[in-house]
């Protein structure tokens, strides 16, 4: 059975909220909230592979302090911009 597209929204929301660093709590659910509804198809399936990364290595990523792997290097420059940069806010 395949997943509707607002089932994955949901399940991707709600991976976002439940990390393990409160940060990353933060973070992800605010980019969730701000922007999961316009990521495309593929981005939504990066943005999922990114979820299942361990928090320390997303938490390095986001704040700058070590390069994330090259397919991720999109979806973190929007979670680093945040939702002002997109015109939420």
């Amino acid at each position: 059975m395949s997943e509707s597209h607002e089932d994955r929204l949901k399940r991707l929301r709600m991976r976002s909220m439940r990390r393990g660093i409160k940060e990353m709590d933060i973070l992800l659910s605010r980019f969730a909230d701000a922007e999961l509804a316009t990521l495309s198809e593929a981005e939504l399936t990066t943005y999922d592979a990114l979820l299942w990364e361990n928090d320390q290595d997303l938490l390095v990523w986001v704040t700058g302090q070590q390069a994330a792997p090259a397919q991720y290097h999109p979806l973190i420059a929007r979670i680093m911009a945040g939702p002002a940069a997109a015109g939420g806010g």
